[in-house]
C-alpha cells in the first residue's frame, strides 16, 4: 500500500511540473490559444443551435424531447474533454513514431504511456468543459431533475464512466500506427464518431445500435451513462454496468497501446 501511495504522489508530482511547463509555453502564444477557445465555443453553440432548430419542427424524437436531447448533448461535451484536455497528444503519436522521436519515451524511467501522455494539454478543452457544464445545468432544471448530493455524486461517476470510453476508443485507434502505416485516417474516423455520441442509441437501426454499442461504444460515451440520471426508476443494465466496463475497456485500450511501445522498442517502425 505504501509503494503504490509513493507512486501515485511521485506521478502526480511529475505531471504537475509537466503540466505547469506545457501551460507556460501556451501562454506564450495568448492570442492563438484565445482564437481556439472562443473557436471551440462557436463549434459548440453551433451544434446547440443545431438541435433548436430540430425541435422546432419536430417536438421529440423516438420520445426523446428537447430538454432531454440537449441533457444528452451536455453531458456528451463535458465526458468529451477530458480525451480533448489530457489525452490530445495522441494524435501526435503517429508522426514521433515514423520520425523515430519517439524513442526518447522508451528509455525514461517512467511509464512510457504516462510521459507521453501528460506532455500536452489542450487547454482550450476547457471552453469545452464550460458550455457541456453550462448546458447541462441548463437542461437539468428545465426538466426538472432533482439536487441533492448523491445525484451529483451519480452525475460526475457517470460522466468520468463515459469520458473513459471515449479515451480508449482513441487510445486503440492511436496505437495503430505501431502497425499500420498509413494509421492516420483510424484516428479521424474514430474521432469523428464522438458526434454521434450525443443522440440516443435507442434513434438508431438495431445494426447500427449494435456497432456503436458493443463494437464502438459510442453510446457508452453519454448515452448509457445518462440514463442512470434521466430514468432512476429504470436504469437498463448495461447503463449499470457502463463503470465496469469503461474500466476495462479503458484498460485494454492501454494494453494494446503498450504492446505497440514494445513493439516499437524491440523492432522498430
Amino acid at each position: 500500500m505504501t509503494k503504490n501511495k509513493r507512486c501515485l504522489s511521485f506521478y502526480a508530482r511529475i505531471y504537475r511540473k509537466i503540466l505547469i511547463q506545457d501551460l507556460k509555453s501556451k501562454m506564450s502564444y495568448r492570442a492563438d490559444f484565445i482564437i481556439s477557445t472562443f473557436g471551440m465555443v462557436l463549434t459548440n453553440i453551433a451544434g446547440f443551435m443545431t438541435f433548436y432548430i430540430l425541435f422546432r419542427n419536430f417536438p421529440s424524437i423516438n420520445g426523446w424531447d428537447y430538454y432531454h436531447m440537449l441533457f444528452l448533448y451536455g453531458f456528451s461535451l463535458t465526458a468529451l474533454t477530458p480525451v480533448q484536455c489530457l489525452f490530445d497528444n495522441n494524435w501526435n503519436l503517429r508522426s514521433m513514431v515514423y520520425s523515430g522521436d519517439f524513442i526518447k519515451y522508451c528509455f525514461r524511467p517512467i511509464n512510457v504511456f504516462f510521459y507521453f501522455i501528460s506532455e500536452v494539454f489542450d487547454a482550450k478543452g476547457l471552453g469545452q468543459l464550460a458550455f457541456g457544464i453550462g448546458t447541462l445545468v441548463y437542461s437539468w432544471n428545465r426538466i426538472g431533475l432533482p439536487v441533492t448530493p448523491l445525484i451529483i455524486l451519480k452525475l460526475v461517476a457517470c460522466i468520468l464512466t463515459g469520458s473513459l470510453f471515449m479515451i480508449a476508443i482513441m487510445n486503440f485507434a492511436a496505437a495503430t500506427c505501431f502497425w499500420i502505416q498509413g494509421s492516420g485516417y483510424v484516428m479521424v474516423i474514430m474521432f469523428r464518431f464522438k458526434d454521434y455520441a450525443k443522440y440516443p442509441a435507442s434513434i438508431f437501426s438495431g445494426i447500427f445500435k449494435a456497432v456503436f454499442t458493443f463494437v464502438i461504444p459510442i453510446a457508452f460515451v453519454a448515452y448509457y451513462p445518462s440514463l442512470v440520471i434521466l430514468q432512476p426508476e429504470n436504469i437498463p443494465l448495461l447503463s449499470l454496468l457502463s463503470p465496469l466496463l469503461g474500466i476495462l475497456f479503458f484498460y485494454l485500450s492501454y494494453r494494446f497501446w503498450m504492446l505497440g511501445v514494445r513493439k516499437y522498442d524491440f523492432t522498430g517502425s
